[in-house]
């Protein structure tokens, strides 16, 4: 009751920060604003490093091309905002104590979209993927990507193995790019990796079936060494996972922002770790 009473406070006290610093950003600009907005960050800072946090984040970043659409940007401008928005969330994550973030970059279906704007955002990826590179080199982190690889452009291939194989021995973040991946997909291609094993390849389907068991799939899965993760966020308003690790978000605490990918700031980081730290896991029981 106690913890209940003091959330509902802080929450009424983040509505009327937000309340009072909107107008006046809106005329005077950043620069009377940002040592409020510090000050509010560093409180939020001593809330989240006092409890737990999520060993594994993940994050479906939504709302590029609508950015784009509400602030006059090409698609391939609105996709290169976002992409300035990866490198700050992975510092967060780092200094919030987080093993291991997964950024949900492109999609499947998203590969089904105007060729235009599937070669704006894959080569944003690619840019992006570059960039981060020798931070993620700099500080430790070891960068490597899920999906299915083939449906890429060859020049982002050879930018995600080089990150890989220049990244492999990091042993502090990892930083999981989820890239033309799909969940059912990687449901299929788990199955078929399964089916393609030794003990399994010569029996006949019904018999392999019966003994196919939770695990034996989840061995199979993209990243079958990370685990499921704890949290996930999606931005933009969208209240779905569209096939996000379908699989391993079985116990996943979920949170939504109405707030653009773009314009995800550190304040919306935190209040997401906050948000999930009042959560009672249970995992089922």
């Amino acid at each position: 009751m106690m913890r209940s009473a003091r959330a509902g406070t802080r929450d009424v006290l983040d509505r009327l920060t937000e309340w009072l610093l909107r107008p006046l950003r809106r005329a005077t600009g950043h620069i009377l604003v940002a040592p409020l907005y510090s000050l509010y960050t560093a409180r939020l800072w001593l809330e989240v490093l006092a409890h737990p946090v999520p060993r594994h984040l993940a994050v479906i970043l939504d709302g590029n091309r609508r950015f784009a659409e509400r602030v006059g940007l090409d698609v391939r401008a609105g996709y290169a905002e976002g992409g300035g928005r990866v490198a700050d969330v992975l510092r967060w994550s780092e200094r919030a104590g987080i093993e291991a973030t997964t950024l949900w970059a492109l999609s499947v279906d998203n590969l089904e979209r105007p060729a235009d704007q599937v070669a704006a955002l894959t080569r944003v990826i690619e840019d992006s993927v570059r960039a981060l590179l020798p931070i993620a080199r700099l500080r430790g982190w070891r960068l490597r990507a899920i999906g299915r690889r083939a449906l890429l452009p060859a020049s982002l291939q050879r930018m995600l193995d080089e990150a890989e194989a220049q990244t492999a021995a990091a042993r502090r973040l990892v930083v999981q790019f989820a890239i033309g991946y799909g969940g059912r997909e990687e449901i299929l291609d788990a199955l078929r990796r399964w089916a393609d094993e030794p003990e399994v390849r010569d029996q006949n389907a019904r018999a392999a079936l019966r003994t196919l068991t939770a695990a034996d799939l989840t061995r199979h899965l993209y990243a079958a060494d990370l685990a499921d993760p704890d949290l996930i966020l999606r931005t933009s308003g969208e209240i779905r996972l569209s096939g996000f690790l379908l699989w391993q978000s079985v116990h996943a605490e979920f949170y939504f922002t109405d707030v653009l990918w773009p314009e995800f700031r550190e304040i919306d980081f935190l209040r997401a770790l906050r948000d999930y730290q009042r959560r009672s896991r249970r995992f089922g029981r």
